[in-house]
């Protein structure tokens, strides 16, 4: 019988408050202590490509805590992780642990930082609606991306679009790094790319360059629910892709929740449609506060049952969720 799969949102879990952070003798309340879990008024910077997700974080965050004040700044990745190792900011919120090098500077400052693990992410990849190539493969993404793959005619044999021009959010940004660590797997990036000043722009760009191609996060046209994000969907086509060899079109998929999720081996080889989506990604918190202050506060409301649901509503995947598998009939 043929069936079709989704995935259910089951079992997200509540993160107490105060354990992300270390709280040490400088508690709330105590003598030099200016800020609360819920008050007072903390920085925090996060990777741009993240921009929608965490506003609504914040959004709900200063709702529910009017004492609260996140000032919150989008920079690219490696911005924020050099601010947050210079004390500019107290809690980071990246799509990578810390690497070897920042855990050394962390232990020369004598801190502990706290990380944890928030949501899944999914990059998009995004065409101009005059495109007919919407089906790709990781292999073919990584010779577009290299410059093997100079034009779309190589794609799949159709004429009619120029030479492929390759557009990126930001000098340096998180979704550059993923690009060159999983797909093109350090091999550099073709001449024709380029970075956006902003993922706007990115989208902007895309929508008016029948040839080009373009590296968003999920998060800025994935709320169905959210006008803007919706605007730019409308703007342009989201490609299909599989990691898998000699493919048929049913192969190919896109970043919604339920391919966002982690499938066990089990599943996957019990249910043969099954597949993960290839550019996934986990997105996490880092505090370095020592002490249960607002950074603390805002770091624990993420993770924590509110925070969750706001990813599940965006579109992202929420990191406190167990997926189950339902399947039905086909109609």
């Amino acid at each position: 019988m043929n069936k079709r799969f989704s995935f259910l949102a089951a079992g997200l879990a509540t993160v107490v408050a105060g354990t992300l952070g270390a709280v040490s003798c400088n508690g709330p309340g105590s003598p030099g202590a200016q800020d609360t879990p819920t008050s007072g008024t903390v920085a925090v910077s996060v990777d741009e490509t993240f921009a929608p997700i965490l506003q609504a974080q914040v959004d709900t965050f200063a709702k529910l805590y009017p004492n609260a004040h996140v000032q919150m700044s989008f920079q690219p990745e490696e911005k924020v992780m050099l601010d947050l190792i210079n004390d500019k900011i107290k809690v980071a919120v990246v799509s990578r642990e810390l690497n070897a090098e920042e855990q050394a500077d962390f232990v020369k400052q004598t801190i502990t930082p706290r990380t944890t693990r928030i949501g899944i992410d999914g990059l998009a990849i995004v065409l101009n609606r005059a495109n007919p190539d919407s089906l790709l493969t990781v292999a073919q993404l990584a010779e577009i991306f290299t410059g093997k793959t100079a034009n779309w005619s190589q794609v799949s044999g159709k004429k009619g679009l120029a030479a492929i021009n390759v557009v990126f959010d930001a000098n340096r940004s998180s979704t550059t790094r993923f690009v060159l660590d999983s797909v093109t797997r350090g091999t550099a990036l073709t001449k024709r790319a380029f970075a956006a000043s902003s993922n706007p722009a990115l989208l902007d760009y895309v929508a008016t360059h029948p040839n080009a191609i373009g590296v968003v996060g999920v998060n800025w046209i994935s709320d169905r629910d959210d006008p803007t994000a919706m605007k730019f969907l409308n703007k342009v086509r989201v490609a299909s892709i599989t990691s898998r060899p000699n493919p048929t079109v049913n192969d190919y998929i896109q970043p919604y929740q339920a391919y966002l999720a982690e499938k066990t081996p089990e599943q996957l080889t019990e249910h043969a449609e099954l597949q993960n989506y290839p550019l996934r990604r986990s997105l996490y918190v880092i505090s370095r506060e020592a002490r249960a202050g607002l950074g603390t506060g805002f770091a624990s409301f993420v993770a924590g049952k509110n925070g969750q649901l706001i990813f599940q509503k965006s579109g992202l995947l929420p990191a406190q969720m167990q997926a189950r598998i339902i399947t039905t009939p086909k109609l």
